[in-house]
């Protein structure tokens, strides 16, 4: 490989062919790719931070695709224990044969830094306080000492990535000003209704663009509803489409909408919190929605929730 070729090449014109390989395997998303894009050629690393379901690993997936590196998943939460992180040795070999570097069993971290690939734990802040120093002592150091194994150097292509929801506070903690100073921030959001319409079609394959419209208008709807705290992401318009579209084939429904109504119940009523102050089930939310999208004339009074 020459150096133009390389991942971390400065040639205009390569960085910018590798860009547009990358583009074409994402639907929108063209700012945000090509900051990635930088910080992680720059030898930077990146915490993302947005509600799920907005194409975060997705982008990454695109870029260590094209690299030809590994994309290491962890989900952070409280079993992520620095030692599932690192690694362990095998119980049953350090009987029989003691501690020694042939029986570790590399964690994510490691495997990562080995292959030089790019580790990404969703979930940042629901890892355990102990593990992200350890997180961040191989950040800065580009190395991690394993007991009785020595000393493991990363691969020039290795990075650190990580999400997180600020919009969702249950089981998380409160990330420290020197975790941050380590990373690189981009917010990421919902993409516009023309994305997620485009999104939805390539996810399902589907060409009814009256179906597709009205699952992401519903969907899109979950997120400024006044009783819900946390609304669907665009996967739940892609479940929505393809369960609608089965309901379809069975031919078990006489009017269209309510084939709508019944797909968007079982895609939506899991991805949606209602707010702890509210009365309303996730039901009855999502069927207020569905009335007032179908059956609610543009600027006129909105529906009554019905049961």
């Amino acid at each position: 490989m020459t150096r133009a070729d390389e991942p971390g090449s400065r040639e205009p014109g390569t960085a910018r062919a590798r860009r547009d390989a990358i583009r074409s395997e994402l639907v929108g998303r063209r700012r945000e790719l090509d900051l990635v894009l930088a910080a992680v050629t720059a030898g930077r690393d990146i915490l993302l931070e947005g509600p799920p379901g907005t194409g975060k690993s997705t982008m990454l997936r695109a870029i260590t695709g094209n690299w030809g590196i590994p994309f290491v998943l962890v989900e952070g939460n409280a079993e992520l224990t620095p030692a599932r992180l690192i690694g362990h040795h095998n119980p049953a070999r350090v009987l029989r044969e003691d501690y020694s570097a042939d029986n570790f069993v590399a964690g994510p971290l490691v495997d990562a830094m080995r292959s030089g690939g790019f580790l990404y734990i969703e979930e940042l802040n629901r890892a355990p306080e102990d593990t992200l120093n350890v997180l961040l002592a191989a950040m800065a150091e580009r190395e991690v000492a394993v007991p009785r194994v020595g000393t493991i150097a990363a691969e020039p292509t290795f990075r650190v990535l990580a999400s997180m929801n600020p919009f969702d506070n249950v089981g998380t903690a409160r990330i420290s000003d020197s975790v941050y100073d380590r990373w690189c921030r981009l917010a990421v959001g919902y993409q516009d209704a023309d994305e997620e319409t485009d999104i939805v079609a390539v996810r399902t394959g589907s060409d009814d663009r009256t179906l597709i419209g009205d699952a992401v208008a519903i969907t899109r709807a979950t997120r400024q509803h006044p009783e819900l705290r946390r609304g669907s992401s665009v996967r739940g318009a892609i479940d929505t489409v393809a369960i609608a579209t089965e309901l379809g084939a069975l031919g078990s429904y006489s009017e269209r909408e309510r084939m709508v109504l019944d797909a968007a119940l079982l895609a939506l009523t899991a991805r949606v919190g209602v707010d702890e102050a509210s009365e309303a089930s996730p039901e009855e939310v999502i069927t207020e929605i569905w009335e007032n999208h179908f059956f609610s004339s543009p600027g006129g009074r909105r529906r009554v929730r019905t049961a």
